[in-house]
Protein backbone atom coordinates (compact mmCIF):
# COMPACT_ATOMS: atom_id res chain seq x y z
CA UNK A 1 0.00 0.00 0.00
CA UNK A 2 1.26 3.42 -0.98
CA UNK A 3 0.35 6.27 1.47
CA UNK A 4 -0.83 9.65 0.25
CA UNK A 5 1.09 12.36 2.65
CA UNK A 6 -0.93 15.85 2.26
CA UNK A 7 1.65 18.90 1.45
CA UNK A 8 1.22 22.37 2.43
CA UNK A 9 -1.76 23.56 0.27
CA UNK A 10 -3.46 20.26 1.48
CA UNK A 11 -3.39 18.49 -2.13
CA UNK A 12 -2.21 15.03 -1.56
CA UNK A 13 1.79 13.97 -2.76
CA UNK A 14 3.50 11.28 -3.72
CA UNK A 15 5.93 10.12 -0.31
CA UNK A 16 9.75 10.65 -0.89
CA UNK A 17 11.13 7.07 -1.78
CA UNK A 18 13.13 5.22 0.70
CA UNK A 19 15.82 2.49 -0.15
CA UNK A 20 17.14 0.15 1.82
CA UNK A 21 20.98 1.12 2.39
CA UNK A 22 22.23 -1.98 4.42
CA UNK A 23 21.46 -4.83 5.71
CA UNK A 24 22.93 -6.84 8.63
CA UNK A 25 22.55 -10.18 10.22
CA UNK A 26 23.15 -12.62 13.53
CA UNK A 27 22.71 -16.09 14.62
CA UNK A 28 24.01 -17.46 18.03
CA UNK A 29 26.87 -19.64 17.78
CA UNK A 30 25.47 -22.34 19.45
CA UNK A 31 24.41 -24.75 17.05
CA UNK A 32 21.89 -27.39 17.53
CA UNK A 33 20.91 -30.54 15.43
CA UNK A 34 18.36 -32.32 14.72
CA UNK A 35 20.06 -35.29 16.87
CA UNK A 36 19.73 -32.58 19.73
CA UNK A 37 15.79 -31.30 19.57
CA UNK A 38 14.71 -34.85 18.78
CA UNK A 39 16.35 -36.74 21.60
CA UNK A 40 13.42 -35.29 23.67
CA UNK A 41 10.91 -34.93 21.28
CA UNK A 42 10.67 -38.53 20.38
CA UNK A 43 11.85 -38.34 16.38
CA UNK A 44 15.03 -38.82 14.53
CA UNK A 45 16.99 -36.83 11.98
CA UNK A 46 15.55 -38.70 9.30
CA UNK A 47 11.94 -37.90 10.13
CA UNK A 48 12.58 -33.39 10.85
CA UNK A 49 14.33 -33.61 7.65
CA UNK A 50 11.64 -35.02 5.64
CA UNK A 51 8.98 -33.06 7.70
CA UNK A 52 10.84 -29.91 7.40
CA UNK A 53 13.96 -29.89 5.23
CA UNK A 54 15.67 -28.30 8.19
CA UNK A 55 19.37 -29.87 9.35
CA UNK A 56 20.28 -27.53 11.82
CA UNK A 57 19.18 -24.49 13.89
CA UNK A 58 20.98 -21.73 16.38
CA UNK A 59 20.05 -21.39 19.85
CA UNK A 60 20.97 -18.23 21.91
CA UNK A 61 23.44 -18.59 24.97
CA UNK A 62 21.65 -18.36 28.75
CA UNK A 63 22.75 -15.07 28.94
CA UNK A 64 21.48 -13.85 25.99
CA UNK A 65 18.28 -12.31 25.00
CA UNK A 66 16.44 -11.26 21.71
CA UNK A 67 17.41 -7.29 22.76
CA UNK A 68 21.16 -9.18 22.26
CA UNK A 69 20.65 -10.76 18.98
CA UNK A 70 18.68 -7.42 17.40
CA UNK A 71 21.35 -4.96 18.67
CA UNK A 72 24.75 -7.12 16.93
CA UNK A 73 22.29 -7.73 13.79
CA UNK A 74 21.58 -3.71 13.70
CA UNK A 75 25.26 -3.13 14.28
CA UNK A 76 26.29 -4.88 11.08
CA UNK A 77 23.29 -3.15 9.02
CA UNK A 78 24.53 0.28 10.06
CA UNK A 79 27.89 -1.09 9.44
CA UNK A 80 27.03 -2.05 5.56
CA UNK A 81 25.13 1.06 5.20
CA UNK A 82 27.74 3.45 6.47
CA UNK A 83 25.12 5.05 8.26
CA UNK A 84 26.03 6.50 12.40
CA UNK A 85 23.68 5.29 14.70
CA UNK A 86 23.83 9.53 15.52
CA UNK A 87 21.90 9.81 12.57
CA UNK A 88 18.80 7.33 13.50
CA UNK A 89 15.54 8.82 13.69
CA UNK A 90 13.42 6.08 14.37
CA UNK A 91 13.93 1.60 15.66
CA UNK A 92 11.59 -0.67 14.75
CA UNK A 93 12.03 -4.16 16.21
CA UNK A 94 9.50 -6.63 15.14
CA UNK A 95 9.21 -9.76 17.63
CA UNK A 96 6.93 -12.00 19.55
CA UNK A 97 9.73 -13.11 21.89
CA UNK A 98 10.82 -9.80 23.57
CA UNK A 99 13.28 -9.46 26.77
CA UNK A 100 10.08 -9.04 28.70
CA UNK A 101 6.55 -8.05 28.80
CA UNK A 102 8.19 -4.21 29.58
CA UNK A 103 9.48 -2.38 28.11
CA UNK A 104 10.02 -2.18 24.88
CA UNK A 105 12.78 -4.50 23.37
CA UNK A 106 13.13 -1.59 20.94
CA UNK A 107 14.34 0.84 23.71
CA UNK A 108 16.62 -1.77 25.25
CA UNK A 109 18.56 -1.98 22.25
CA UNK A 110 18.50 1.70 21.71
CA UNK A 111 20.50 1.66 24.73
CA UNK A 112 22.82 -1.07 23.34
CA UNK A 113 23.79 0.97 20.63
CA UNK A 114 23.55 4.24 22.32
CA UNK A 115 21.25 5.98 20.09
CA UNK A 116 20.11 9.44 20.62
CA UNK A 117 17.20 10.92 22.55
CA UNK A 118 15.44 12.10 19.07
CA UNK A 119 15.57 8.65 17.96
CA UNK A 120 11.98 6.77 18.63
CA UNK A 121 11.97 3.58 19.52
CA UNK A 122 9.01 0.26 19.82
CA UNK A 123 8.11 -3.00 19.35
CA UNK A 124 5.78 -4.37 16.78
CA UNK A 125 4.37 -8.00 17.13
CA UNK A 126 2.68 -9.72 14.15
CA UNK A 127 4.72 -12.63 14.57
CA UNK A 128 6.15 -13.94 11.77
CA UNK A 129 5.35 -11.01 9.59
CA UNK A 130 6.02 -8.97 11.90
CA UNK A 131 9.88 -7.64 9.95
CA UNK A 132 7.57 -6.68 6.74
CA UNK A 133 4.56 -5.08 8.81
CA UNK A 134 7.85 -2.65 10.52
CA UNK A 135 9.70 -2.59 6.80
CA UNK A 136 6.31 -0.74 5.94
CA UNK A 137 5.74 1.24 8.75
CA UNK A 138 8.96 2.65 8.79
CA UNK A 139 8.78 2.97 5.15
CA UNK A 140 5.90 5.41 5.96
CA UNK A 141 7.05 7.53 8.65
CA UNK A 142 10.38 8.41 7.41
CA UNK A 143 8.68 9.25 4.02
CA UNK A 144 9.81 12.84 4.79
CA UNK A 145 13.39 12.23 5.58
CA UNK A 146 15.73 10.41 7.94
CA UNK A 147 16.82 6.96 8.82
CA UNK A 148 14.97 3.96 10.08
CA UNK A 149 16.65 1.29 11.42
CA UNK A 150 14.24 -1.96 11.03
CA UNK A 151 14.85 -5.28 13.28
CA UNK A 152 13.39 -8.09 12.99
CA UNK A 153 14.51 -10.91 15.97
CA UNK A 154 13.05 -13.43 17.30
CA UNK A 155 14.23 -16.45 20.12
CA UNK A 156 11.74 -19.44 20.03
CA UNK A 157 13.89 -21.64 21.85
CA UNK A 158 12.62 -19.94 24.81
CA UNK A 159 9.14 -20.46 24.66
CA UNK A 160 9.04 -24.06 23.01
CA UNK A 161 8.41 -27.23 24.35
CA UNK A 162 11.42 -29.67 24.45
CA UNK A 163 9.10 -32.31 24.09
CA UNK A 164 6.56 -31.19 21.02
CA UNK A 165 8.00 -32.52 17.71
CA UNK A 166 5.07 -30.13 16.03
CA UNK A 167 7.21 -26.81 17.09
CA UNK A 168 10.48 -28.07 18.78
CA UNK A 169 12.04 -28.89 15.80
CA UNK A 170 11.35 -25.88 13.61
CA UNK A 171 12.53 -23.18 15.33
CA UNK A 172 16.11 -21.35 15.92
CA UNK A 173 16.93 -18.05 17.49
CA UNK A 174 18.39 -15.02 15.11
CA UNK A 175 17.85 -11.73 14.41
CA UNK A 176 18.00 -9.86 10.70
CA UNK A 177 18.24 -5.60 9.94
CA UNK A 178 17.87 -3.33 7.51
CA UNK A 179 18.57 0.64 7.28
CA UNK A 180 16.35 2.70 5.57
CA UNK A 181 17.04 6.17 4.24
CA UNK A 182 16.52 8.58 1.38
CA UNK A 183 16.21 6.67 -1.95
CA UNK A 184 20.06 6.41 -3.13
CA UNK A 185 18.31 5.14 -7.12
CA UNK A 186 19.06 1.58 -5.61
CA UNK A 187 17.36 -0.78 -3.89
CA UNK A 188 14.05 1.21 -3.65
CA UNK A 189 11.31 0.14 -1.45
CA UNK A 190 8.60 0.50 -4.11
CA UNK A 191 5.78 -0.86 -2.65
CA UNK A 192 3.96 -2.69 0.35
CA UNK A 193 0.63 -4.83 1.16
CA UNK A 194 -0.28 -6.04 4.88
CA UNK A 195 -3.40 -8.15 4.84
CA UNK A 196 -4.85 -9.83 8.53
CA UNK A 197 -7.40 -12.76 7.64
CA UNK A 198 -8.65 -13.23 11.32
CA UNK A 199 -10.68 -16.90 11.02
CA UNK A 200 -7.25 -17.54 11.36
CA UNK A 201 -6.14 -15.79 14.74
CA UNK A 202 -5.70 -18.96 16.45
CA UNK A 203 -3.81 -21.45 14.47
CA UNK A 204 -0.49 -19.83 16.28
CA UNK A 205 -0.49 -18.67 19.88
CA UNK A 206 0.57 -19.04 23.13
CA UNK A 207 -1.89 -19.39 25.41
CA UNK A 208 -0.55 -18.06 28.84
CA UNK A 209 1.10 -15.02 29.99
CA UNK A 210 -1.18 -12.29 29.16
CA UNK A 211 -4.69 -10.81 30.43
CA UNK A 212 -6.90 -13.42 28.84
CA UNK A 213 -4.51 -15.84 31.06
CA UNK A 214 -2.09 -15.40 33.62
CA UNK A 215 1.00 -17.09 34.62
CA UNK A 216 -0.27 -19.36 37.67
CA UNK A 217 1.22 -22.73 38.72
CA UNK A 218 -1.13 -24.19 37.37
CA UNK A 219 -0.38 -22.94 33.51
CA UNK A 220 3.13 -23.37 33.80
CA UNK A 221 2.21 -27.35 34.93
CA UNK A 222 0.04 -27.61 31.73
CA UNK A 223 3.04 -26.10 29.49
CA UNK A 224 0.05 -23.07 28.68
CA UNK A 225 3.07 -21.00 28.36
CA UNK A 226 4.87 -22.77 25.31
CA UNK A 227 3.91 -21.69 21.75
CA UNK A 228 1.46 -23.64 20.34
CA UNK A 229 0.66 -24.30 16.72
CA UNK A 230 -1.92 -25.88 14.04
CA UNK A 231 0.35 -26.94 11.58
CA UNK A 232 -2.14 -28.44 9.24
CA UNK A 233 -4.18 -25.47 9.76
CA UNK A 234 -1.79 -23.01 9.01
CA UNK A 235 -0.34 -24.59 5.47
CA UNK A 236 -4.11 -24.59 4.34
CA UNK A 237 -4.38 -20.78 5.48
CA UNK A 238 -1.47 -20.18 3.66
CA UNK A 239 -2.24 -22.58 0.17
CA UNK A 240 -5.73 -20.53 0.65
CA UNK A 241 -4.51 -17.07 1.07
CA UNK A 242 -1.48 -16.74 -0.59
CA UNK A 243 -1.66 -16.97 -4.07
CA UNK A 244 -4.74 -14.74 -4.85
CA UNK A 245 -3.47 -12.10 -2.40
CA UNK A 246 0.18 -11.83 -4.03
CA UNK A 247 -1.23 -11.67 -7.15
CA UNK A 248 -3.40 -9.05 -6.45
CA UNK A 249 -0.24 -7.34 -4.79
CA UNK A 250 1.54 -7.24 -8.19
CA UNK A 251 -1.63 -6.20 -10.35
CA UNK A 252 -2.23 -2.96 -8.37
CA UNK A 253 1.62 -2.47 -8.46
CA UNK A 254 1.80 -3.14 -12.61
CA UNK A 255 4.46 -5.79 -12.09
CA UNK A 256 3.92 -9.32 -13.81
CA UNK A 257 5.23 -12.59 -12.65
CA UNK A 258 8.00 -12.86 -15.41
CA UNK A 259 9.53 -9.10 -14.11
CA UNK A 260 10.27 -10.63 -10.69
CA UNK A 261 13.98 -11.96 -10.45
CA UNK A 262 14.19 -12.90 -6.51
CA UNK A 263 11.39 -14.06 -3.95
CA UNK A 264 12.39 -13.83 -0.02
CA UNK A 265 9.75 -15.54 1.67
CA UNK A 266 9.20 -16.21 5.39
CA UNK A 267 11.06 -19.46 6.25
CA UNK A 268 8.58 -21.08 7.84
CA UNK A 269 9.16 -24.66 6.89
CA UNK A 270 12.04 -26.11 4.11
CA UNK A 271 9.25 -28.70 2.93
CA UNK A 272 6.21 -26.11 2.19
CA UNK A 273 8.79 -23.49 0.56
CA UNK A 274 9.70 -26.10 -1.85
CA UNK A 275 6.32 -26.59 -2.55
CA UNK A 276 5.23 -23.22 -2.43
CA UNK A 277 8.38 -22.35 -5.37
CA UNK A 278 6.56 -24.43 -7.94
CA UNK A 279 3.49 -23.33 -7.30
CA UNK A 280 3.43 -19.80 -7.33
CA UNK A 281 4.05 -19.73 -10.66
CA UNK A 282 6.65 -16.88 -11.39
CA UNK A 283 8.64 -18.15 -14.29
CA UNK A 284 12.00 -16.33 -14.09
CA UNK A 285 12.21 -15.97 -9.62
CA UNK A 286 14.68 -17.76 -7.44
CA UNK A 287 13.54 -18.26 -4.38
CA UNK A 288 16.31 -17.72 -1.25
CA UNK A 289 16.20 -19.62 1.60
CA UNK A 290 17.57 -20.30 5.01
CA UNK A 291 15.69 -22.52 6.68
CA UNK A 292 17.80 -25.80 6.14
CA UNK A 293 20.57 -24.31 8.15
CA UNK A 294 19.29 -21.61 10.82
CA UNK A 295 15.62 -23.56 10.99
CA UNK A 296 12.22 -21.21 11.42
CA UNK A 297 13.43 -17.53 13.33
CA UNK A 298 10.14 -15.98 13.25
CA UNK A 299 9.79 -12.28 12.20
CA UNK A 300 13.64 -12.92 11.72
CA UNK A 301 13.91 -15.24 9.02
CA UNK A 302 13.03 -12.43 5.78
CA UNK A 303 15.88 -10.28 6.80
CA UNK A 304 18.81 -12.89 7.81
CA UNK A 305 17.88 -14.61 4.25
CA UNK A 306 17.51 -11.17 2.45
CA UNK A 307 21.26 -10.17 4.04
CA UNK A 308 22.30 -13.52 2.97
CA UNK A 309 21.30 -13.19 -0.26
CA UNK A 310 22.88 -9.26 -0.35
CA UNK A 311 26.25 -10.51 0.90
CA UNK A 312 26.64 -13.25 -1.61
CA UNK A 313 25.64 -10.84 -4.26
CA UNK A 314 23.06 -12.73 -5.66
CA UNK A 315 20.48 -9.65 -6.09
CA UNK A 316 21.66 -7.86 -9.41
CA UNK A 317 21.15 -4.06 -9.76
CA UNK A 318 17.66 -3.25 -10.85
CA UNK A 319 16.18 -6.41 -10.08
CA UNK A 320 13.37 -7.25 -8.55
CA UNK A 321 13.01 -8.23 -5.17
CA UNK A 322 9.65 -9.56 -3.59
CA UNK A 323 9.60 -9.95 0.08
CA UNK A 324 6.83 -12.77 1.43
CA UNK A 325 5.53 -13.20 4.76
CA UNK A 326 2.69 -15.31 6.91
CA UNK A 327 2.17 -15.90 9.88
CA UNK A 328 0.43 -15.63 13.36
CA UNK A 329 -3.04 -13.43 12.84
CA UNK A 330 -3.65 -14.99 10.36
CA UNK A 331 -1.28 -11.88 8.69
CA UNK A 332 0.11 -11.73 5.06
CA UNK A 333 3.19 -8.67 4.32
CA UNK A 334 4.49 -8.43 0.96
CA UNK A 335 7.36 -5.99 0.09
CA UNK A 336 8.99 -5.03 -3.60
CA UNK A 337 12.17 -4.01 -3.82
CA UNK A 338 13.73 -2.14 -7.50
CA UNK A 339 17.48 -3.49 -5.99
Amino acid sequence: MTAEIAGEAGAPRTPTPVSILGTGSYVPSRVITNDDVGSTAGVDDEWIVRKTGIHERRYGKDDEATSDLAAAAARAALENAGVSVADLSLIIVATSTPDSPQPPTATVVAELLQTPSTAAAFDLNSVCSGFVYALSAARSMIAGGGYALVIGADMYSRITDPTDPRTRVLWGDGAGAVVLGPATGRRAVTATRLLTYTEGHDLIKVPAGGTRMGTTAQTLAEGAHYFTMNGRGVKEAVYTTLPETLQTFLDDAGIDKAEVSHIVPHQANGVMLAELDQSLGFPRARMHTTVTRYGNTGSASIPITLDAAARQQALGPGEKVLLCAFGGGFNLGFALIEW
